[in-house]
C-alpha cells in the first residue's frame, strides 16, 4: 500500500523542487525526506525524480503520480477532519496583492478546498494599500499583501527583491527619460521606482498607467516601457534589466494581516496554507 508520509514527502519537493524547502516545510530532516523518497520509488518501482546539485525535476512517471498525490492527501485531510470533529464550516474574506493573484493564488485555493470544502471563500484582488484600508474598515478578514521593509504590521511571509522588467531592457533603459508602466498611486512597486531614480537623478515620465497587473504586462509587452515587480514574479514575455543599468530598488515584504473578527479557526488554517506555500515560493 501506498505510505501517505512518503507521498506527501514527495509532493513537497514536487512543489518546492528542493529537498531542503521540503524538509523545512515538513518539519523533518533532509535526509528523512530523502529517504521517503527513495522508499517510495522503491514501492512504485520506478524513478519519481531527476536530482543534481543544483536542481530537482520530476520525471515523466513524477508528473504523473503528482495530481493522483494530491487527492489522495486531500482525501486524507478531509476524512480525518471530518471524524476528529474538526470539520471546517463558515466563510473568509481573504485579500490578496495584485502581484500574486495568478502565480500563488491557484495553489492556495486548490489545497485550502480540498481540506476545507464546508468553507466559503470570498476573494479580494487589489493593491496592498487598499486591502489594509478594508481590513481596517473590517470588511476583510485575512490579507497577504507587501509593505516596506521595516513596516511593522502583519507577520511576516517572505522578502523578495524589486528588479526593473521590460520587453527589450536595455533598450528601454537607455531612454530619457525613463519610460514608466506604474500602478496608480499609493502603489509600493510605484514609490520604490520613482524614489530609486530621483535619487539617482534620473529623469522618468509615466507611459502607461493601470490598476491590474495583466494590464501592465500587456503594455511591457507591447514594448511601452518598464516596470517593476517583485524578482520571483516577472511575468512571461518580460526580461530583468541587468544590474548597473538603474539604481537598485528596495526589497519588498509580504505580511499576513488577520483580523481579530475573524473565525480564528478558519484564519488559522487559510494562514498555515499560505505559510507553507509562501516557503516554497520565495
Amino acid at each position: 500500500m501506498l505510505d501517505l508520509t512518503q507521498l506527501r514527502s514527495f509532493l513537497a519537493v514536487a512543489e518546492s523542487e528542493s529537498f531542503s524547502r521540503a524538509a523545512e516545510r515538513l518539519g523533518l530532516g533532509q535526509s528523512t525526506v530523502s529517504q521517503h523518497l527513495r522508499r517510495l520509488e522503491d514501492h512504485l518501482g520506478c524513478r519519481l525524480l531527476d536530482r543534481d546539485t543544483h536542481s530537482v525535476r520530476l520525471t515523466h512517471e513524477g508528473e504523473a503520480l503528482l495530481p493522483e498525490a494530491r487527492r489522495m492527501l486531500a482525501l486524507s485531510d478531509r476524512v480525518e477532519g471530518q471524524f476528529r470533529g474538526e470539520a471546517l464550516r463558515g466563510r473568509i474574506r481573504f485579500g490578496l496583492s495584485e502581484d500574486l493573484a495568478n502565480s500563488f493564488l491557484p495553489s492556495i485555493l486548490e489545497r485550502f478546498a480540498q481540506s476545507h470544502p464546508g468553507v466559503e471563500l470570498e476573494l479580494t484582488v487589489a493593491l496592498s494599500s487598499d486591502l489594509f484600508a478594508q481590513a481596517h474598515r473590517g470588511e476583510i478578514d485575512l490579507v497577504l499583501a507587501k509593505r516596506r521593509p521595516g513596516e511593522a504590521q502583519g507577520r511576516l511571509v517572505a522578502r523578495m527583491p524589486l528588479v526593473w522588467l521590460a520587453r527589450d531592457p536595455e533598450i528601454a533603459a537607455a531612454q530619457r527619460p525613463l519610460p514608466l508602466i506604474v500602478f496608480p498611486p499609493q502603489s509600493l512597486t510605484r514609490r520604490a521606482a520613482f524614489e530609486a531614480l530621483d535619487a539617482a537623478g534620473i529623469p522618468w515620465r509615466i507611459s502607461c498607467t493601470s490598476h491590474s497587473l495583466s494590464g501592465l504586462t500587456a503594455a511591457a509587452r507591447a514594448g511601452l516601457g518598464l516596470f517593476v515587480q517583485p524578482s520571483g514574479l516577472r511575468p512571461e514575455g518580460l526580461r530583468e534589466v541587468e544590474p548597473g543599468l538603474l539604481p537598485e530598488l528596495e526589497p519588498t515584504e509580504f505580511t499576513l494581516v488577520a483580523r481579530r473578527s475573524a473565525d480564528p479557526r478558519i484564519a488559522a488554517a487559510l494562514s498555515e496554507a499560505i505559510l507553507n506555500r509562501g516557503r516554497m515560493l520565495f
